[in-house]
Formats: C-alpha cells, structure tokens, sequence
C-alpha cells in the first residue's frame, strides 16, 4: 500500500515552521545530551518553556537515538507544539531509528517539522527510510483508522535543502521494502502463483523489465521437477518467473534467485496450526527478489541483474509428494524427499540450476525464509549469511550494516556435508546423519551449495528477522522484507 507520509526537504528554519509539530534533535555525548549547534534559533528558544539544558534534565533526555518527548509551549508565542529527538551521534544507523520514532509519534498530526541536525548524505537516507517505514500499514480493515492514528502525510526535514538526492533515494528504498511487504501481507487466499505472476508483470511494466514465465506445462517440459514436485498438491499450480535488468554496459551479471512458496502447510509433513498461521509470508524471498527488481533503474545499479522467483504452494492433499519419492531436478540432480516440509531448498535448487546452466552469472545469491534453525541461532533480529566467496560475504556484512539489516555469517562445515546424502537418490532434502546435532540451517546451506556450480554464491537465510510480532522501530507486524534494502544498496554500489 502507498506511503501515507511524504518527506520534504525544506530550507529556513525551524522557527518559520507553520507545521503542527516542531522538533529539536538532541545529540547524545559523554557530557550528557547536546544540543546541535545553530539549530535551536532565537525565535524558538524564546518560546521555550525553559533552557534546553533544563528541559534535557526534566524528562531525562539522554539524546539516545529515538528518545522523544513533546511538551507544550505558551498559546501567546503563536507556536505548535514542540518536542525533542534523540539523534544519539547523528550517525546513519541512530537517524534511521530516529526517523522511527518521529514518525510513529507524528500520527495524529497533519505535518511535522524536523530540524536536521547537520549529518552527511548517508544519514539522510537512513533517516527517510526510518520514517517512511515506521509509516508503513497493511489493512483489510472494513473501517477507516481513526484520524489519530493515521501517518501524518508530511514531515518537513528543515535545513536540508541540500539532501534532496539523499532523501528521495531513501524514500525509492522504503518504496522498495513497503512493495515487498505489501506483497507477503496479502492473504493466500488472493495469493497463489499466478497471482505472483501477475504482479511480476505489473512490476515488469512499470520498471522497464523483461519478464519471462513458466506454466506447469513448461515447468514439465524443461525439466523443473522439484518445483513441479513441491505444487503437485494444490490445485494451484506453481511458476517459474524471470526478471531481467539490463543497463548499458553492465559491470557483472548477478542472479537473485527467491523462494516463493505462497502458503506452506507443510504437506503431507504437516505443520501444527500455530506454525501454519505465519505461511503466507513463506514466499518472501521471491518478493523481496521481485522489489529489488522494480528499484534498481530508480538507484542506478551498474550491473545486469536477473531475478527469479521459484513459486509454488505446498498443499496437503492425495496428490501432494509422499515421503520417500524422488524427484529429479534441472541440473539432473536427484533428491529423495524425506520431510515435506523442507520445500523451500527443492524450488530453489531446480531455480538456481537453471541460472547456472543457462544463464552464465557472475554471482549467485539466493533470499529465502528458509529454516527455524536459523533463527535459534540468530533471533529476529539478524539473518543468517552462508557464502563461498569472502569477499562477496563481506560486501553483503557491510551492505546489510548500511541498510539496519544485520547479516552474521555462518560456517560451511566441511564435515556436514555427508548429511546431504540419499540411500536412493543423490542427495536428501534434510540432514540424513544425527552424530552433528541439529544444524538445519547449515545442512540446508549445504544442500543448496551442490547447485551453484562453483559459481560465487551467498545464501541469506531470512527466517528469524524476516517476520515481526509486534510494532517496533521500523516494523510492523507481519513480513518485514528484511534484506531488500540490503541487496539494493549492494547492488547500486557494485
């Protein structure tokens, strides 16, 4: 769903603001909170209630990034209300939580003016993408939100006339991640493969993308049985989609590569229902493929880039794959399917053989809400980074750094290997060999690995972070799309 809020760079000051609501930013520093030198104008400070260093001490602002407190000022100063803003060093992670917190206190008001504290570029961006998506709503609510409630439509940013660019880039990446979860918001009911594809195609248009798609039929006839596999059990059959993007004289060619499962009961490996409540965010992968595919004209990438996203619904039925079957892939590979409910890793590796086979990438990375274990390992808070390539790793540690979206990366143990293993087939679709624990996030690394053909590759494992419980920051409840800004940073800096 569209922002409600739009953030506008403005020159002045904050004194000749005819906004509703005023706001001082407040640094943190060893002394105790600052004030930003030159923001706090002659014109304003006179309507104060008291010194600033008074107020700091009254509602014990520590200037701790997203501290925020309003207080009310004399009718006769002609004056909105005011506030003040932690900011903490004004560095681009504390703006982006800082950019939070202002806009989910600015519900209610109609416009808010910020005082920019004077930080670079970066900042700028990481603060309009806090702000926009603390705004972000998802609802099929039969009745209006209350006034009070809704997203104040402008929030001015004073004194950063200069940080159009910054702040319109910020506003494309927020587009980017509201796009990808408006799409893993939506219900199953509305949201099967072909519903997916129809949205490819939109997005397709408007981008300027080629768009190529696979019906069950030609899925059959190219060989994808593991996605063919996972959706023998719906009646809604599932789709291979290909995004190309391509700017003149690209430096590389990368393959994203998403899953796309679009309600996961589990198959005949059914889940328990509380776990089957959140599946119809199971193909964020392929959303957050599809979002990054619609931005990477509007932030400039340098590189061709071509997204595909593995779609499929994993059904209980008399149709759906039994435990046991064997279902060969694209790259001719074999895996004996020994638990259901570890789909995901099929579509992936018949959509990532297909990218190494046909379609010579330089790098190959795949996004995908993938295992539980990796979020016992990680939490909600970070997501999960397997690579063969250190310097792709760390270029994607320092992107996801950038973005607010910390990656950690996890090792490929050698030794895990023989876990991939089949009796029957060449490989299994979970960890056959009990002697190394529990590391599902691992073995289904591993898995993947026997289909990038050497390629340069890293796999994010989404899991923990890439669904909310509860509003916070720049969350909201529902699918996060975490690492969708990630990977557009990374990919217009290539």
């Amino acid at each position: 769903m569209p922002f409600a809020t739009e953030i506008r760079p403005q020159p002045g000051s904050l004194a000749e603001s005819t906004a509703d609501l005023l706001v001082l930013p407040v640094l943190s520093g060893d002394g105790g909170p600052t004030e930003v030198e030159g923001i706090a104008e002659d014109g304003l400070t006179q309507a104060l209630p008291a010194p600033l260093t008074d107020l700091f001490a009254h509602y014990s602002l520590a200037g701790k990034p997203g501290e925020l407190a309003q207080f009310p000022v004399p009718r006769d100063q002609g004056l909105a209300r005011l506030a003040l803003l932690g900011v903490g060093s004004g560095s681009p992670d504390d703006l982006r939580k800082a950019g939070a917190a202002l806009s989910r206190a600015a519900r209610g008001n109609e416009r808010v003016a910020f005082a920019w504290p004077g930080a670079g570029g970066d900042a700028a961006t990481a603060f309009a993408e806090g702000a926009l998506l603390a705004s972000y709503t998802f609802s099929l609510k039969s009745a209006e939100t209350p006034a009070g409630k809704r997203p104040a439509p402008v929030i001015d940013v004073v004194g950063a006339g200069d940080l159009a660019d910054a702040l319109s880039r910020g506003s494309r990446l927020a587009g980017a991640t509201a796009l990808a979860r408006d799409l893993i918001n939506t219900p199953s009911m509305t949201k099967d493969p072909e519903w997916m594809v129809a949205r490819a195609r939109e997005v397709a248009g408007e981008s300027g993308l080629r768009v190529r798609v696979w019906d069950e039929g030609e899925l059959e006839a190219d060989g994808f049985g593991a996605i063919l596999g996972v959706g023998q059990g719906s009646s809604r059959p599932p789709r291979l989609v290909q995004l190309s993007y391509t700017p003149e004289n690209p430096a590389a060619h990368v393959v994203l590569v998403g899953k796309g499962i679009t309600f996961d009961t589990g198959g005949l490996s059914l889940k328990p229902n509380d776990n089957m409540s959140l599946m119809k965010t199971d193909m964020s992968g392929s959303a957050i493929v599809l979002a990054v595919l619609s931005a990477l004209s509007a932030v400039g990438a340098p590189v061709r880039v071509t997204g595909l996203l593995a779609l499929a619904e994993n059904a209980f039925s008399g149709d759906a794959t039994r435990i046991g079957d064997v279902l060969t892939t694209y790259s001719g590979t074999t895996v004996e399917v020994l638990n259901s409910d570890a789909e995901g890793r099929l579509v992936l590796a018949d959509a990532m053989g297909y990218a190494v086979a046909e379609l010579a990438p330089d790098v190959l990375v795949d996004v995908a809400t993938l295992t539980g274990a990796a979020k016992v390992a990680l939490g909600t808070g970070v997501g999960a980074l397997y690579s063969t390539d250190d310097a792709l790793a760390a270029e994607l540690e320092s992107a996801g750094e950038a973005s607010g979206e910390p990656l950690w990366r996890m090792p490929l143990t050698e030794e895990y290997t023989e876990t991939t293993k089949s009796r029957v087939a060449d490989l299994a679709n979970i960890g056959t060999r009990s002697e190394f624990g529990p590391a599902g996030a691992t073995d289904a690394a591993l898995f993947l690995r026997e289909f990038t053909g050497g390629v340069s590759w890293a796999h994010l494992d989404i899991a923990g972070p890439g669904r909310s419980m509860k509003e916070d920051g720049l969350l909201t409840k529902g699918g996060t799309a975490f690492a969708t800004r990630t990977l557009l940073r990374w990919l217009a800096d290539r």
